[in-house]
């Protein structure tokens, strides 16, 4: 029996520059595509924006973007980018 996969998500690496803003490098798997993939997100205040992300640019399922997009903010609340 195969078990069902689940979208995941490692942090590699992040940036802070001037006027508040955070790039930030990840990889991780979406289970609905079943592919892994990479990219990085920018931080402009506390809300994450890029391509990786966009409903209409992401190459991601919009579970996976969703999913993505709620841990980076979550993480970025709890001061995981300081």
């Amino acid at each position: 029996m195969s078990q069902a996969r689940h979208h995941e998500l490692t942090i590699l690496d992040y940036e802070k520059t001037g006027h508040q803003t955070i790039f930030v490098k990840l990889a991780g798997f979406d289970a609905i595509l079943e592919k892994n993939f990479a990219g990085e997100v920018k931080f402009v205040g506390a809300m994450p924006y890029g391509d990786l992300i966009h409903a209409k640019r992401s190459f991601l399922s919009s579970e996976c973007r969703e999913y993505i997009q709620s841990l980076l903010i979550d993480k970025y609340s709890t001061g995981a980018f300081n």
